[in-house]
């Protein structure tokens, strides 16, 4: 069950949290052992809140913001892709090495930002 079918069924308010996760695009799977970083940014001042790889699915193991921690804002990911396309036996010097990924969380819902991953590009989105 979901956090957001589980508030459901209790007829309760959701709070807000935040998922990713990784496909490798070039492969045609997930990015497993992909180091993700959460930062949290006000005006000038950076917060690191969380690391993460990603598993065999290409997903965290919980939200990389859960609910207790949730809070409006602007925030960042950044994914270690050029890391992960090592570890996939491309070879330097790579065209992409990190990928940071800001967007800003206004309401209590639940947040999910993809990244599809190839050597030579990327595509990110608000998912589901």
């Amino acid at each position: 069950m979901t956090p957001e079918s589980a508030a459901k069924e209790k007829g309760a308010r959701m709070a807000g949290y935040l998922t990713t996760h990784v496909l490798d695009t070039a492969r045609g799977r997930p990015a497993a052992g992909l180091a993700i970083t959460l930062t949290r940014i006000e005006g000038d001042r950076r917060t690191d809140l969380a690391r993460a790889t990603t598993n065999a699915d290409g997903r965290t193991d919980a939200p990389i913001l859960p609910a207790d921690r949730f809070a409006p804002g602007a925030y960042e990911l950044v994914f270690a892709a050029g890391d992960y396309l090592r570890a996939q036996g491309h070879d330097a010097p790579l065209f992409l090495d990190e990928i940071p990924i800001r967007f800003h969380l206004a309401e209590d819902a639940h947040y999910h930002v993809p990244l599809l991953l190839s050597p030579y590009g990327y595509t990110t989105y608000r998912g589901s």
